[in-house]
């Protein structure tokens, strides 16, 4: 069995942060203790280093089968690792669908011989296959993904009946994008009709408006109180959606839950006059009040999770008139140093980017002895740099689709080391694929 030491690490763990070393053998934690001595061990000195549980991303897309022009499991799977992504929860909206257990597995067998990241994939939801949902087994399969506001690809599920069928009948978390479709249409028809087709990226916002995220999320909510249904509400996007979410409960009694991604917290409107489509996603990024109150509701536990919503896109693709061009783009390579961004900035500490990216998911989806630095789980680990800057340049990028709205970034920290089940698969910029990611188990009842 391998071991690995790492020496003198400052450990960032659980709203603590400690000077220690850790003992990894095979794929678990053996042994946290300030001085370790151990035989036969590959031993990684870490002074000055911070080592914090890897990120649980509950949010990607990865776009394998069907449209792996885009990505593939083992391109976007590689940019989470130099990332210090050492999990991932990847969506149903490929081609096929992944909307029958027979598509479920198969995801599940192709990440197993490609992803470098340990993986889950959520089962789809659509207006017609509620039994077919029934079937899973949710102690291997993340959750159920809901698309209550259609976005990349044909998986909207509007049916009032089949919603009620969903939040009464499942046996899991629910996990939701949040957008009301008819709003949506009825608001760009009025846009069109006045300004025409040739129209710019500030639109977006507009379009997907406020009022459109919140009449979805509040319905989702309504229904989750209705039947007590374990309800996660994805990429929150404005400030009025952050009054459904309370902080005056512990996460472990919460039935509500809620996501806020990268994009979200980093960018507003403004940005599009220089980003245009790079920043479009669904829903929107919307107003710098509506940031700066996302950022608040992180802080003061409003909001639960920091994660992505990864979703490659081509540069031709992304090039297109905003009407035509797909929402969505790669950002797991850079979601944590995005966020020790803002601890540098002394907008957050280290100990809760650990609790929102990795401690919380864990939490929240049950994940077995994952997201925290604990003797006997799992050794999901990175190692970050906070003295090292990270310049974010195209020819530095892992996802396939060759692009990232924060090319030209220079962030203030980097990745140095990233261990997944006690691998050290990326170890400053060379990667060991000499061992994949595991499948992610969950303790449910």
């Amino acid at each position: 069995m391998s071991k690995i030491l790492i020496k003198n690490a400052t450990i960032v763990n659980e709203d603590e942060k400690f000077v220690s070393d850790v003992l990894i053998e095979g794929n678990i934690i053996t042994q946290i203790d300030r001085t370790i001595d151990a035989e036969n061990a590959t031993v990684i000195d870490a002074e000055g280093l911070v080592l914090m549980p890897g990120a649980i991303d509950d949010q990607v897309h990865f776009r394998e089968p069907g449209l792996t022009h885009k990505g593939e499991i083992y391109t976007e799977a590689k940019a989470a690792v130099a990332g210090g992504v050492t999990s991932y929860m990847e969506m149903p909206n490929t081609n096929p669908q992944t909307v029958t257990l027979t598509e479920l597995e198969k995801k599940y067998a192709r990440a197993k011989e490609v992803s470098l990241a340990n993986y889950s994939f959520y089962m789809g939801g659509t207006n017609v296959n509620l039994e077919e949902t029934l079937k899973v087994d949710y102690k291997t399969v993340c959750g159920l993904k809901l698309f209550m506001g259609s976005s990349t690809g044909d998986m909207l599920v509007d049916n009032s009946k089949t919603l009620e069928g969903f939040f009464s009948k499942a046996n899991t978390l629910i996990a939701t994008h949040c957008e009301y479709d008819p709003l949506i249409k009825e608001t760009q028809a009025r846009i069109i009709e006045e300004y025409g087709e040739d129209l710019p990226a500030y639109f977006h916002p507009i379009i997907r408006s406020e009022e459109a995220c919140f009449l979805s999320s509040s319905f989702a909510v309504d229904l989750a109180k209705k039947h007590n249904t374990r309800l996660h509400i994805l990429h929150i996007s404005t400030a009025k959606e952050l009054d459904l979410f309370t902080n005056k409960i512990p996460l472990k009694q919460k039935r509500i839950t809620a996501e806020a991604c990268i994009h979200h917290l980093w960018f507003n409107d403004d940005d599009y006059k220089t980003k245009g489509n790079f920043i479009k996603w669904n829903p929107a990024v919307k107003t710098e009040y509506d940031r700066a109150n996302i950022f608040n509701a992180v802080l003061d536990g409003r909001i639960d999770v920091i994660a992505t919503d990864h979703a490659p896109h081509t540069l031709e693709e992304k090039q297109l008139p905003y009407l035509k061009a797909p929402s969505g783009g790669p950002l797991v390579q850079h979601s944590i140093l995005a966020m020790l961004e803002f601890y540098k900035q002394g907008k957050i500490s280290l100990e809760k980017i650990a609790r929102l990216m990795s401690h919380n998911v864990a939490d929240i989806f049950n994940v077995e002895k994952r997201g925290y630095i604990r003797e006997g789980y799992f050794a999901d680990l990175v190692l970050v740099d906070l003295k090292t800057p990270t310049k974010v340049t195209r020819e530095g990028l892992y996802s396939k689709c060759g692009w990232s709205p924060f090319e030209g970034t220079t962030f203030s920290a980097s990745i140095n080391k990233t261990f997944v089940s006690g691998h050290l698969v990326y170890d400053n910029g060379k990667f060991d694929e000499s061992k994949k990611g595991e499948r992610l188990s969950f303790k449910r009842n």
